[in-house]
């Protein structure tokens, strides 16, 4: 409330159906799931950040995962961590708000150590980047001597840096194919880490055993019984869902690979298997499917508000620091998977 009061000082914040009206072009990607009372409350945020971003030269990225009124109303660049990865190395702003998970934000820093990177709220953390350390990183090539390590992308800029090379769901069976040894080490996703390996027989996938609070909640016999309630909807599953039910399902992706797929077969009916926003954020693209189905919410991206943004660009706190030597080693893996995966796209 103290921040809203703040914000209130400086802002005209006040519910507005007439500015809701005036900015109907941004509401109408979003209608079909955000209710004009609702656009009226967040319409003045969103014009307010849209002022202010100029004025700071900032741009927004955002995650897939973010809100509508977010996605939509005041991102310059949204997409799956691959794609803000390789956004945040050609974007000129002086200012990079990153709306997403703190380990995003390091990403963006790692890459462009000369700007400011803020994130609206440094308690949006992950449950991935949380479960593995640098130290055990060491463990894992103690044990598998001489096997490449390739960490996910969700994981802290020190586990980065004590890597080989960093992958994406989007890229992860890429590049472990491209590693030149037989055995190949993944981190922290087990359940990423299982579902490459059927994709890349021909290595020996070993993994640390985390798991994202997201995804590790589907079970195969939900989507079993959602399918025997719901004949002929198309499943489609997130790769950090355990194996068992992306094998219930009918495609797997990354984030982006769901919205290429929906947008490709528009399916009459889909059960995205994944954070529920993911389908609020396409559904005004996509009138023709219907999307069902129960979804997880990720407790720390929805920590990400129309209100921390315009906080976070109003006062310019919540920077991010990467310590420059844990940024430069954490940069090579990062620039590795940026390069292999556009060289691969070739």
């Amino acid at each position: 409330m103290a921040l809203r009061d703040e914000l209130s000082s400086h802002y005209d914040l006040a519910p507005s159906p007439e500015l809701a009206e005036e900015m109907r072009d941004i509401y109408a990607r979003m209608e079909r799931v955000v209710s004009p009372p609702d656009w009226a409350i967040h319409a003045p945020y969103v014009a307010a950040i849209n002022r202010l971003k100029k004025q700071r030269n900032a741009v927004i990225l955002a995650h897939n995962y973010m809100t509508p009124q977010i996605y939509h109303g005041i991102a310059d660049f949204v997409g799956d961590s691959l794609q803000l990865a390789v956004k945040a190395t050609e974007v000129e702003a002086d200012v990079i708000v990153q709306c997403g998970v703190h380990f995003m934000a390091e990403t963006s820093k790692i890459l462009n150590p000369s700007k400011t990177v803020l994130i609206p709220d440094m308690e949006a953390g992950c449950s991935l980047a949380e479960s593995v350390t640098a130290a055990d990183i060491d463990k894992m090539r103690r044990q598998y001597p001489g096997a490449p390590v390739v960490t996910y992308v969700n994981t802290t800029a020190a586990v980065k840096a004590a890597s080989d090379i960093c992958c994406t769901s989007s890229n992860a069976a890429q590049i472990v194919a491209a590693m030149d040894s037989d055995t190949v080490i993944m981190t922290p996703d087990q359940y990423l880490a299982q579902n490459v390996a059927k994709q890349v027989p021909e290595k020996r996938v070993v993994w640390w055993e985390g798991s994202c609070i997201v995804h590790e909640q589907y079970t195969p016999e939900d989507l079993r019984g959602f399918r025997d309630e719901n004949p002929g909807t198309r499943i489609i599953a997130h790769p950090e869902c355990t194996p068992a039910v992306v094998a219930e399902a009918d495609f797997s992706g990354s984030t982006s690979g769901i919205i290429d797929y929906v947008t490709r077969e528009q399916p009459e009916q889909a059960m995205l298997v994944t954070e529920c926003s993911m389908a609020s954020n396409i559904s005004d693209q996509l009138p023709g499917v219907e999307f069902l189905g129960p979804c997880n919410m990720c407790p720390y991206m929805k920590k990400i508000t129309l209100e921390k943004v315009l906080w976070s660009l109003h006062s310019m706190t919540g920077a991010v620091e990467v310590e420059p030597t844990v940024a430069d080693q954490a940069r090579v893996a990062v620039e590795r998977m940026i390069d292999l995966s556009r060289r691969l796209a070739v």
